[in-house]
C-alpha cells in the first residue's frame, strides 16, 4: 500500500517542461550570436578605413626570369612588421585563403585562389623567417614562414603555411640568397660608376700656359709670332 502511495506522489511531482522558457533562452542565444558577428564585421570595416591609405596589391612582371623556388600551402594573412596581432585586412590581404607561392629573381608571385593575387617585387623584399604565429593564428615552432616587404608606405608580414613544413627553412634561405645577389649587384653597379666619376676627374685639363710657352719659344729662335708681324706691318 505504501509502495502505491509513493508512486502515485513521483507521478504527480513530475516537472512540466516550460517551452517558453526554452525558446527565450534560444532567441536570446541567437540574438547574443547575431550582436557578436556584426561587432566583428564593424570592426573589420574600421580597420579597412584606417588602412584605406595602402595602395592595389601589385602584380607580377611580364617578364619573371627562372623559377627558384615553389611552395603550395595556405594564407595565414598578414600584419604591421613586428606586430603579429596588427592585422591588415585592406586590399584583400585580411583574407585568407590557399596560396600558391613562386620564387622567381624577381621577386615573389602569389596565387590565391578565390582572393587576390599579389606579387612581392625582389626590391620591396626586406627579409624573410620562421615564426609560430601572425594574425592571432599560432602554430607550432616554426610553422610559419613569415615574409617581410615594404607596400607604399607600411612595412608588412604576411605569413604562409606549407602543406610540407620541411619546406619553410629552404624558402628563408632562398629569400635571402635572392637578398643578397641584390645587394651585391647593387654594390658592383655603385662601384663601377664611382670608378667612371674618379677617372673622369684625374683626366688633365688643358693648361693655360701653353700660348705663353709657345710665344716665349718664338722669342728665343727669333721667329716672330703672327701677330707681332702684323704690329710691325
Amino acid at each position: 500500500m505504501k509502495h502505491l502511495i509513493t508512486l502515485a506522489a513521483e507521478r504527480r511531482s513530475q516537472e512540466v517542461t516550460d517551452w517558453a522558457e526554452r525558446i527565450g533562452w534560444v532567441i536570446g542565444l541567437l540574438l547574443f550570436v547575431v550582436l557578436l558577428y556584426w561587432l566583428m564585421r564593424q570592426g573589420w570595416k574600421w580597420r579597412g578605413t584606417l588602412q584605406g591609405d595602402l595602395p592595389e596589391l601589385p602584380g607580377p612582371p611580364a617578364a619573371t626570369g627562372p623559377v627558384r623556388l615553389r611552395m603550395a600551402g595556405r594564407y595565414h594573412g598578414s600584419t604591421t612588421a613586428g606586430q603579429w596581432l596588427d592585422r591588415v585586412v585592406a586590399q584583400g590581404l585580411g583574407t585568407r585563403s590557399r596560396a600558391e607561392l613562386t620564387l622567381t629573381d624577381e621577386g615573389v608571385d602569389v596565387r590565391r585562389p578565390g582572393a587576390t593575387d599579389f606579387f612581392v617585387p625582389r626590391a620591396r623584399l626586406r627579409d624573410a623567417r620562421l615564426d609560430t604565429g601572425i594574425a592571432g593564428k599560432v602554430l607550432t615552432e616554426g610553422g610559419l614562414l613569415v615574409l617581410t616587404w615594404e607596400h607604399g608606405t607600411r612595412q608588412l608580414d604576411s605569413g604562409f603555411r606549407s602543406d610540407y613544413a620541411a619546406e619553410h627553412s629552404e624558402w628563408v634561405t632562398a629569400v635571402r640568397a635572392l637578398l643578397a645577389d641584390a645587394a651585391g649587384t647593387a654594390d658592383a653597379a655603385g662601384t663601377a660608376e664611382a670608378s667612371e666619376d674618379g677617372g673622369a676627374a684625374r683626366e688633365p685639363a688643358p693648361s693655360s700656359d701653353a700660348g705663353e710657352t709657345l710665344e716665349s719659344t718664338a722669342d728665343d729662335t727669333g721667329v716672330v709670332a703672327p701677330h707681332h708681324q702684323e704690329g710691325a706691318r
